[in-house]
């Protein structure tokens, strides 16, 4: 029986690889139920944004892969597209990536009696990262604390 974790184990081995070689990042994989179908979210990413086109090529030579491979035992539906200006923090590597830019954080439990946070990622460190909040104050939350996370859109580019 092939279960969810399994089948995006293997979709992203024989993804990863393809988006690779045309020089763009496999940000990140979601499968849900699409109605009688299956629906395969491919996030991807690379410096400088990602066009149309690069939705577009992926799309194409994933899909090909995909029918070949035979990976997904029923009809999908292939979803390509960029993880957007509020995009999810899930790793060490993308608090890292986007030290300085500000990120709104739900925690599990209450840290300074309060579980949500808005401020500028100053240090991502290998076990937790450092916000500043408003008026200069400092906060330092654990990853596995971290429930939620996402880059929160700031018109200046900060």
């Amino acid at each position: 029986m092939v279960t969810n974790d399994n089948l995006e184990k293997q979709l992203r081995n024989l993804i990863e690889p393809i988006v690779e070689d045309m020089g763009i990042k496999l940000d990140n994989i979601e499968l849900a139920k699409g109605g009688n179908k299956l629906l395969l979210r491919i996030f991807i990413d690379r410096e400088g944004g990602v066009t149309l086109d690069d939705c577009e090529r992926v799309s194409r030579e994933v899909g090909i892969q995909l029918d070949v491979e035979g990976i997904i035992p029923s009809s999908y539906i292939l979803e390509v597209s960029s993880p957007g200006l509020d995009r999810p923090l899930r790793k060490p590597e993308d608090f890292r990536r986007f030290s300085g830019r500000v990120a709104r954080v739900v925690t599990y439990k209450p840290i300074d009696n309060q579980t949500f946070f808005i401020g500028e990622i100053i240090e991502a460190g290998d076990t937790d990262i450092v916000l500043l909040l408003p008026k200069g104050k400092k906060v330092t939350i654990a990853y596995e604390d971290i429930s939620r996370a996402r880059l929160v859109y700031d018109p200046f580019g900060r």
